[in-house]
């Protein structure tokens, strides 16, 4: 038999919110000219809003579209060599560190914690055969993320999710 402690019941209508937060993420895009960059985004459209007899939260929800959750295990010593994601996905780390690195040489590290919205279908080869990304794992445990692919089309806009 499970027993919560009678204070875990009782809602506070006197919890301060505190400011609206801000969550950052990596967005990694494609440009006009078919090139993959990396860049430091926030949402910052929070709401504070209670849902049914709970206490308000910060709640920002994104445009509604179907999406798939995949889950992976990337292997130490994993290295994906160039490619696009293959939809517009969120990725978040769960355990391990990985790395992305963009056709711009923009190279980010992310672990635990760390989000980053994969949005750089449509790329074009440069001169070396770079085509989207690469990506690998950091360090001497496997790397284990969570995707939610999107079923939409790409924005090639850095920062249009907020």
């Amino acid at each position: 038999m499970h027993h919560t402690p009678p204070s875990a019941n009782r809602q506070t209508q006197t919890q301060d919110p505190g400011e609206k937060p801000k969550l950052g993420y990596w967005h990694i895009w494609a440009d006009a000219q078919g090139v993959s960059h990396q860049k430091y985004c926030e949402l910052d459209q929070f709401e504070l809003k209670g849902v049914g007899q709970a206490a308000p939260q910060w709640n920002n929800t994104q445009a509604s579209s179907g999406a798939t959750v995949v889950f992976t295990v990337q292997p130490v010593g994993w290295i994906g060599e160039w490619h696009e994601n293959p939809a517009p996905q969120w990725i978040l780390p769960i355990s391990g560190r990985w790395w992305v690195e963009s056709m711009d040489g923009t190279r980010v590290e992310m672990g635990p914690g760390d989000l980053s919205l994969g949005e750089d279908q449509g790329c074009i080869a440069d001169a070396q055969q770079r085509k989207g990304h690469r990506s690998g794992v950091i360090g001497d445990e496997p790397a284990v993320l969570m995707t939610v692919r999107l079923d939409v089309e790409p924005v090639h806009r850095p920062g249009h999710f907020r």
